[in-house]
């Protein structure tokens, strides 16, 4: 198996999409539907990226990325926001806002694979 993706968003959909793309790019992925099971999820596989939404009902995500910083055992654990709080038109051309990497939905699943070699530690 490929690299170790952990996706957390609260929308099953765009889970099963992502998961099934990133599957069929030789990805080993998890899902987590809650910041909580994300968080928790993140300390026992230690991923090698996370793929989170920022808007979930229960924690938010830039809370899960803030805990994953504070905690040594998560903090490099390269992030990669799938949001639909920003507009794609919004997002500048680098995919970096505040130094982390964003990618706005609806995303199309090519820029989405892109994203996550440019998050992934060689």
């Amino acid at each position: 198996m490929g690299k170790v993706i952990l996706v957390v968003d609260d929308d099953p959909d765009i889970v099963k999409i992502v998961e099934l793309r990133l599957t069929a790019n030789g990805y080993e992925v998890h899902a987590a539907h809650t910041g909580e099971e994300g968080l928790r999820k993140c300390k026992q596989l230690r991923p090698d990226a996370v793929i989170l939404d920022l808007m979930m009902p229960d924690m938010d995500g830039s809370t899960v990325a803030h805990e994953m910083k504070d905690d040594p055992n998560t903090s490099k654990i390269p992030v990669l926001f799938l949001t639909g709080a920003v507009k794609p038109s919004e997002v500048p051309k680098s995919h970096k806002i505040g130094g982390q990497y964003f990618l706005a939905k609806p995303f199309k699943a090519e820029d989405l694979l892109k994203m996550l070699q440019l998050v992934l530690p060689e």
